[in-house]
């Protein structure tokens, strides 16, 4: 008696179980990618929310004169009220606003000079929110471009793995930090 027709049967079984374990292994990993875009953005809104209120912070701390302190005040306004569509612009208006205010000759002597350690404190604060919103940034275009590179391999868009989930787009803005 053959059995032949029972060793195809089990062959064929576990080719379809090994291409469904491969299968559920690229959208897992593709889950994880969005995962990881999702957490990267809400970081990165943190670091510019934060980077606007040290802005706010330091354009009503008396400490700058008028003109500079409504121009920051502005810039920091609108990066935090901006909708979606100009998020972007928003932010990379405030980066050139706070370069425009803190690059000035002998800003940081000035600055430093008046009061008790307050100009510093605020110096301090704006210099870290500026470098953590850089770093913010790079991180979530990271996740960006991962995402972007497996959701364009075949598997991927022949089978509808990535299910109703948006194409994540990068995040381009003018993020040099002032000189402080």
């Amino acid at each position: 008696m053959s059995y032949d027709w029972i060793i195809d049967v089990l062959f064929w079984v576990a080719v379809a179980f090994l291409v469904a374990v491969y299968v559920s292994w690229r959208a897992t990993r593709l889950d994880r990618l969005h995962v990881r875009v999702e957490t990267a953005r809400a970081a990165l809104d943190a670091a510019l929310v934060r980077r606007a209120a040290a802005a706010l912070e330091l354009a009503a701390s008396r400490l700058l004169d008028p003109a500079a302190s409504l121009v920051l005040a502005t810039a920091a306004h609108e990066a935090r009220t901006a909708d979606a569509d100009n998020r972007e612009f928003a932010e990379s208006d405030l980066s050139r606003a706070l370069r425009a205010v803190v690059d000035q000759p002998e800003f940081v002597g000035t600055l430093t000079a008046h009061g008790a350690g307050e100009g510093e404190a605020v110096l301090d604060e704006l210099s870290s929110s500026a470098a953590k919103v850089a770093y913010a940034r790079r991180f979530y275009n990271d996740a960006v471009s991962q995402a972007r590179i497996a959701r364009r391999k075949p598997l991927i868009r022949i089978l509808p793995l990535a299910g109703r989930a948006p194409l994540p787009d990068f995040f381009e803005i003018d993020d040099d930090p002032p000189g402080i």
